[in-house]
């Protein structure tokens, strides 16, 4: 199979091509709920999440960055409903991770919708887990906080003292929590103008966090609903393999405009 390569076809026909266990990692976000206007295709998710844990190494990753509609204020639950199906075919919910993003107001009668799930499976434990840190806000040595209570007899001899001598040791970084927090829109998801002809792109910054933390340099990154590319220019960018799914001709063409320039100016290794 031809890596490196965007495929105007059915994820599913990408897939029947591909060897069991092929994919180290997919990094995706499947049109959900009507939210999304994909020029009128539909998908049959169950097939599709059967094949996406056929196609997935041992060891390999899903993410699958999806959201809920409400109507006739109701959340429909669809994210939770695929989240327990991906159990079902076979694999782990590994982690729940929130996409935080900043949106203009609605105007309804519930708070603000701000986020979307990333849900991250893995076939079995995970091969790759490559943590991105954040600086901590007090790195080096403090003193132990005494926890133990202070009693009045303690008090009339002086003893109130609650910090003990022993010192313990704050590392200048720490692994970053599982809600991230991203901008959208133009130079928030993406400085490509092109990318914007695509109605909903997830931001650059997501997809790039994602194959770095659960791939390495030559792994095969996966999008099976490939949109305007992000996922490739990321898996590029990093010295990953890729390979697109996307039935849009319409998309195809906006994506391969988007990546050719990325494309001429680095090679893959």
């Amino acid at each position: 199979m031809e890596l490196n390569k965007i495929y105007n076809e059915s994820n599913l026909d990408t897939m029947a091509r591909m060897p069991d266990g092929f994919i180290d990692l997919t990094v995706t976000s499947p049109p959900y709920d009507g939210l999304r206007t994909y020029n009128g295709y539909s998908f049959p998710f169950e097939e599709i999440a059967k094949e996406l844990y056929r196609v997935t190494k041992q060891g390999g990753v899903l993410v699958w960055i999806v959201g809920d509609a409400t109507k006739n204020g109701c959340e429909s639950g669809t994210s939770f409903k695929q989240a327990l199906y991906f159990i079902e075919v076979g694999f782990n919910l590994h982690d729940t991770m929130i996409y935080s993003s900043r949106k203009p107001p609605l105007t309804h009668n519930r708070y603000e919708q701000e986020f979307e799930y990333m849900f991250v499976f893995s076939k079995g434990r995970p091969n790759t887990f490559n943590p991105i840190k954040i600086k901590t806000n007090f790195a080096g040595d403090v003193k132990k906080f005494n926890h133990g209570k202070i009693t009045d007899a303690k008090k009339e001899k002086g003893d109130a003292v609650r910090w003990r001598d022993e010192k313990l040791t704050v590392n200048e970084t720490r692994i970053k929590g599982n809600i991230w927090d991203y901008a959208t829109g133009m130079n928030g998801s993406s400085k490509d103008e092109l990318a914007f002809l695509h109605p909903a792109i997830f931001p650059e910054r997501l997809a790039e966090d994602h194959i770095v933390s659960w791939s390495n340099e030559g792994d095969i990154v996966y999008d099976c609903f490939g949109g305007s590319g992000t996922t490739a220019k990321m898996a590029h960018k990093w010295k990953r393999q890729w390979i697109l799914s996307e039935i849009s001709k319409e998309y195809v063409e906006i994506a391969e405009k988007r990546i050719a320039p990325y494309l001429a100016q680095t090679s893959l290794f």
